[in-house]
């Protein structure tokens, strides 16, 4: 019984997911209605398809591959009743299946390259080099699935060309609509890494870019998924606002979008992002008044609200609670063999390096040098920024 009623589960979700696919129906009715043999209907099916196909908003592949499929279901209806040397829809077809072939194909190219700059993965990618090609060629103008992931993968392949980034940027203004809220925000987060990488090479005018594309997701309701915001996204977009001194703007998007994070991850979001805005506003009141008894179950919240405290309470000169939740901080990343060994030691050392500048003289300034030549000389010290300014005050 268990086993059947699993059966009719996965029936009733396969029809689900069916019936939201109104050119997946459209394509079987054709399927359909030309093995039955009704003729009657031959006409009737094949102008309804068109008709929808026209009405359709989204052009991601998959609609070109409903439109290859929905041609060649039609060639195969007529098959029998088409004269020897009149012209057919074979070339309809094979162009549909070519722009939903190179769009694909590109996409999951796009996807690799960028797992290459964090994964030493090789991978064996067939036909890409004639594909470019093509696309250079011209033979694929005004496909905008094929233009933005071309423009992506060029920012990717010629990453020191600005160019790329504001033309993609100027694509996915115009053409956002036409993709699902899934691939166009997938197709925003390209554009998002590309600001990213250009800040961590010192180019802080992308910040103020990445902040407009936040800006534009969230207007265009891009970033929303079944009406929610991700908390991670909650927390990157105050982290950019914060760190461009948008502190009003922060306030208020806090607020207004609260109610939109997932309920189960609403109260702790809140509470750390009012705090990360309370922090770089100096109000160390509050900051320590919602992170002190605050022990979040997720452990990225956990590392970065107990690295604010310690921030927290060296600026306000609260030395034994800054020593206490030290060694408090260092027991738990002993036990938490979980987080990877690569964050540990970033968070271990700020705790060391932290521990040395409560303990040195305003003005000495070879112990201060030296701090400072081992922080600047290190890749793993979380908050390495905090700990260069605090000893450019004591110097």
């Amino acid at each position: 019984f268990c086993s059947d009623l699993l059966k009719l589960v996965e029936g009733y979700l396969i029809q689900e997911f069916f019936q939201k696919n109104s050119l997946h129906q459209a394509s079987y009715l054709i399927s359909s209605v030309g093995e039955k043999k009704i003729e009657k209907l031959y006409n009737s099916t094949m102008n309804s398809a068109r008709r929808l196909s026209s009405h359709y908003t989204h052009r991601s592949a998959s609609y070109f591959y409903y439109q290859y499929e929905i041609e060649k279901n039609f060639l195969e209806l007529n098959q029998s009743n088409l004269k020897r040397f009149s012209k057919n829809n074979a070339e309809q077809i094979g162009d549909n299946l070519d722009i939903f072939y190179v769009s694909e194909k590109l996409r999951y190219y796009c996807l690799i390259l960028a797992q290459k700059s964090f994964l030493s993965t090789e991978y064996e990618f067939s036909l890409i080099k004639e594909i470019i090609e093509s696309i250079e060629k011209g033979k694929f103008n005004n496909i905008p699935s094929i233009t933005i992931y071309y423009l992506i993968f060029l920012t990717m392949e010629k990453f020191e060309k600005e160019e790329y980034y504001f033309r993609l940027k100027s694509e996915l203004e115009k053409n956002s609509y036409l993709f699902p809220n899934s691939e166009a925000y997938s197709m925003y987060s390209y554009a998002m890494n590309y600001c990213i990488r250009r800040i961590n090479k010192g180019q802080p005018k992308f910040l103020n870019e990445l902040f407009k594309l936040y800006e534009i997701l969230i207007n265009k309701e891009i970033i929303f998924t079944e009406n929610e915001l991700s908390p991670w996204d909650f927390k990157n977009i105050v982290v950019v606002a914060l760190r461009l001194g948008k502190y009003d703007w922060t306030e208020n998007f806090i607020n207004k979008y609260k109610d939109r994070l997932p309920e189960a991850s609403r109260e702790n979001a809140v509470t750390f992002n009012l705090a990360r805005l309370y922090w770089y506003q100096k109000d160390h009141e509050k900051v320590i008044e919602l992170l002190r008894e605050v022990e979040y179950e997720d452990i990225s919240y956990n590392l970065s609200s107990k690295s604010m405290l310690i921030a927290t309470y060296y600026e306000t000169d609260e030395i034994e609670p800054l020593y206490f939740l030290l060694e408090s901080f260092r027991a738990y990343l002993n036990r938490h063999k979980d987080i990877p060994e690569s964050r540990r030691r970033n968070y271990k050392n700020l705790i060391k390096y932290t521990k040395r500048l409560t303990k040195v003289r305003p003005g000495d300034k070879t112990v201060l040098e030296k701090l400072k030549t081992e922080i600047e000389g290190s890749k793993s010290i979380a908050d390495a920024k905090w700990l260069l300014e605090k000893i450019a005050e004591l110097e």
